[in-house]
């Protein structure tokens, strides 16, 4: 089962698609960590992505297609939940093409909906937990608040440090992508409808929920 993710940034699509691993044995594929990893390893295109991600605009496809194509090859046996990546029409046309040519079918399309504003609040209270970033932390929310040890905040899950993204502090940063997720023209929703005009199924979810009754509401359409 190939799964493809869409919601704005905050919306808690990492979480869910780590509950959807979890319970199906499926690859969760983020674009932000295929970033991270290449970032790390100091390969060429890291460095290249490096500079757009950290002033919040959208990394080019040249840079971010063959990433993303080549981990979806990986995983093509297990089946996978795709998140963070198309952000635009012309990326969804790509993607589109890259599967149909690699005979892998596209199952459902998963979208959480939120709104624009408490998406951003959303942001600026998240914290990543250096072992695993699909682990949820956030300052405002009690159910996923971080505790504390020896007088700092850790993850909730593992006890692991605690860091916040410079730009998910930064309005500027967070304005910039949302726009391009918000975008009906050539953004991501552009490419949210153009998926929605093909043969794989829909799921649609309401982000402003808690976590549990989101995830309940997407095993319920998954089956």
């Amino acid at each position: 089962m190939n799964i493809l993710a869409f919601g704005p940034n905050g919306s808690g699509k990492g979480t869910q698609g780590a509950i959807v691993k979890e319970k199906y044995g499926m690859d969760h594929i983020e674009s932000g960590a295929i970033f991270r990893e290449h970032i790390k390893g100091g390969t060429k295109l890291g460095m290249k992505a490096k500079a757009f991600i950290e002033s919040g605009d959208l990394v080019p496809d040249e840079i971010t297609i063959p990433m993303v194509l080549e981990t979806l090859a990986k995983s093509k046996e297990k089946g996978w939940l795709l998140d963070g990546f198309p952000r635009s029409l012309a990326q969804a046309e790509a993607l589109d093409k890259a599967l149909k040519e690699s005979g892998m079918a596209l199952d459902y399309i998963l979208e959480i909906t939120l709104d624009r504003e408490i998406a951003k609040e959303r942001i600026m209270g998240r914290r990543l937990c250096a072992n695993d970033n699909n682990h949820p932390n956030h300052i405002a929310f009690d159910a996923i608040k971080p505790v504390e040890k020896d007088g700092e905040l850790v993850c909730r899950v593992c006890a692991g440090e605690l860091s916040a993204r410079a730009d998910d502090q930064d309005e500027g940063a967070i304005n910039k992508r949302h726009d391009i997720y918000y975008d009906e023209t050539t953004g991501t929703m552009a490419a949210v409808n153009y998926f929605k005009n093909t043969d794989s199924k829909i799921i649609a979810v309401d982000g402003s929920k808690a976590i549990k009754a989101i995830s309940e509401d997407i095993m319920d359409q998954l089956g």
